[in-house]
């Protein structure tokens, strides 16, 4: 009779041991799964990020280009309304980054890649002018691409 008591004892504790491995196992999976698709998320945010910038600093610099040299009043008007499309675009990564990521040296590069880019619409006087500006905005660019890789690299 003890024999049995000790067996059926042996046998329950067995079952919790395992209940509670397999409980550990699963919260570790499903952690692993969130974390992946965070990275997943900031990665994304990021290189959408990039690509709007990158699709506005264009669209800018051609607009004014064309200011600089007396494109018609109807090139003018479709490059304005294409540079406040890219700039539109920019908002939703831009969101999504501050968002995501809450490291403030990645947060500050993005923002100071899209207001580079957003002042090359002050730098239309000379061809001069909005060559260095577009320099600025792709050089603030490129930091962020670079702050924003050791991040993800290192989270």
């Amino acid at each position: 009779m003890l024999t049995t008591a000790i067996a059926v004892l042996g046998t329950l504790l067995g079952a919790v041991v395992a209940g509670l491995f397999q409980q550990k196992t699963a919260s570790r999976a499903e952690q692993a799964a969130t974390a992946a698709q965070l990275r997943r998320e900031r990665l994304d945010a990021v290189t959408t990020l990039a690509a709007a910038g990158s699709d506005h600093r264009r669209a800018m610099y051609m607009r004014g280009e064309a200011l600089l040299g007396g494109a018609p009043g109807t090139r003018l008007e479709e490059l304005r309304a294409a540079s406040h499309a890219t700039r539109s675009a920019i908002t939703q990564p831009l969101v999504a980054v501050q968002i995501l990521i809450p490291d403030a040296t990645v947060r500050a590069a993005a923002k100071g890649m899209v207001v580079a880019a957003y002042r090359m619409r002050d730098a239309e006087s000379s061809t001069e002018e909005l060559t260095a500006a577009r320099e600025a905005a792709r050089t603030a660019h490129d930091e962020f691409v670079d702050v924003a890789a050791a991040y993800l690299t290192t989270a």
